[in-house]
């Protein structure tokens, strides 16, 4: 029994050492811990007894093949204590094996430089698995979980480095094998550390190149709202210049009339400059209001406020926008005018007895702070970003502009809907 204690202690700690190894590579659920722990100990337990059985007669061929056929059990007695699917856990079994092939062959090639080669193989394959599952832990499993989301593409070479080392333990005496094959095989791990280095290289570039892309895309999409949202502002400050001439028109007339009125009370004429007083009263054209020292800006805003008083909603406007930004104005007054034009569709749809204001506030204090309130119907939600949802085709093409402007500057966006009160804060 003395001579083979180091035979039994070697086959306990390959059978303890293969479990962690597995439970590292692949994901237990952990649900039932004592299931996990019960079934693990009756697999050591029929193991090592069926390695005693063969080690009395040194039969180490047969103790090769019952620790394969104790492995493929394992791979099916604790599949339902893992979440992986059964892809991604053939993957992780069959990397396994190969390591658990390849720490077989190194530690029996390597065991002379032990004083007692029968504890020399003990001591390292304890050795050898315990680096390999400081290594994965450490550094390799975060990509090996995405190498398990691309098992169709790599379970091909690590089956086929598989077979390839299995051809060298069948045949006859495993030990004339493993002596008579050592460079071979010296060879063959090699190529297969190559292997698995070489698909968590690839897959670490694909990745990168996918996070890459993903950001491209998002970055054209962005650029796209903005884009789209610069189009649509085109449009809108033609009608401000329109605006703007109309007012212009309306001083040189004002002008003019004012003249004529003059020349009226200076001929004594009160009640014919009476008359044409209340008349232009009716009839001027109003000039635009000064909303903050912008003009860009306050363009947009006078616009977007002469379309709510026409829509009969109610405007609370104090602005503190410099005339100098250091963010472009052109594409703040985008912002302003998606903010104030969602505000006032929203006050539009709700029901004719509900009160409709349009409340905008800005202040300057290093960084510039918009705040945007208004009423808003009941069920109206955020996504899961926090974000307006769109409930009809066409619409939140603004919100998304908006979004796109924080994110260029940098900024602070924020939504909140309480008491059936919108409220949107950009701080940039």
């Amino acid at each position: 029994m003395a001579s083979m204690f180091p035979d039994l202690l070697r086959s306990v700690i390959t059978d303890i050492m293969l479990v962690l190894l597995l439970s590292t590579m692949a994901t237990p659920k952990y649900k039932g811990k004592f299931l996990y722990i019960f079934v693990t100990a009756i697999i050591l337990v029929v193991n090592v007894s069926a390695n005693y059985y063969f080690y009395r007669t040194d039969n180490y061929t047969a103790v090769f093949y019952v620790d394969l056929a104790m492995l493929i059990v394992i791979g099916v007695a604790l599949k339902p204590l893992f979440t992986d699917k059964i892809m991604q856990w053939l993957f992780s079994y069959v990397s396994m094996l190969n390591i658990y092939i390849a720490v077989v062959f190194l530690s029996y090639i390597f065991r002379g430089i032990f004083p007692s080669p029968g504890y020399g193989i003990v001591f390292l394959r304890l050795i050898l698995f315990s680096i390999i599952i400081f290594v994965f832990h450490k550094w390799v499993s975060k990509l090996y979980r995405n190498v398990l989301d691309y098992w169709h593409i790599y379970i091909l070479p690590i089956v086929s480095l598989l077979a390839c080392l299995l051809v060298y333990f069948f045949g006859g005496d495993i030990q004339k094998m493993l002596d008579k094959n050592q460079v071979p095989l010296l060879f063959l791990i090699i190529l297969g550390l190559s292997v698995y280095v070489s698909i968590i290289h690839t897959l670490t570039t694909i990745t990168k190149q996918y996070v890459l892309r993903e950001e491209n895309q998002k970055m054209q999409v962005d650029r796209e709202y903005l884009q789209l949202a610069a189009d649509n502002m085109a449009h809108r400050l033609e009608l401000m210049e329109e605006v703007s001439a109309q007012n212009s028109r309306a001083a040189h007339d004002r002008r003019h009339f004012n003249n004529v009125i003059m020349e009226l009370l200076e001929q004594g004429k009160t009640s014919e400059a009476a008359v044409l007083l209340g008349n232009n009263d009716q009839a001027v054209t109003k000039l635009s209001r000064v909303y903050c020292e912008n003009h860009t800006v306050n363009a947009a805003v006078s616009h977007y406020a002469h379309l709510a008083e026409q829509a009969g909603i109610h405007s609370e406007i104090t602005l503190d926008i410099p005339r100098d930004l250091n963010i472009d104005a052109l594409e703040l007054s985008m912002v302003v005018s998606n903010l104030m034009e969602n505000a006032i569709q929203v006050c539009e749809r709700l029901p004719k007895n509900q009160s409709t204001y349009l409340r905008f506030t800005s202040r300057s204090v290093g960084r510039l702070l918009l705040e945007m309130e208004n009423p808003c119907a009941e069920g109206v939600v955020l996504d899961e970003n926090g974000y307006p949802l769109a409930t009809e085709a066409g619409h939140g093409i603004g919100s998304k502009s908006v979004i796109a402007f924080a994110k260029k500057y940098d900024g602070e966006l924020l939504y909140k809907i309480e008491n059936s009160v919108f409220r949107v804060r950009l701080l940039i």
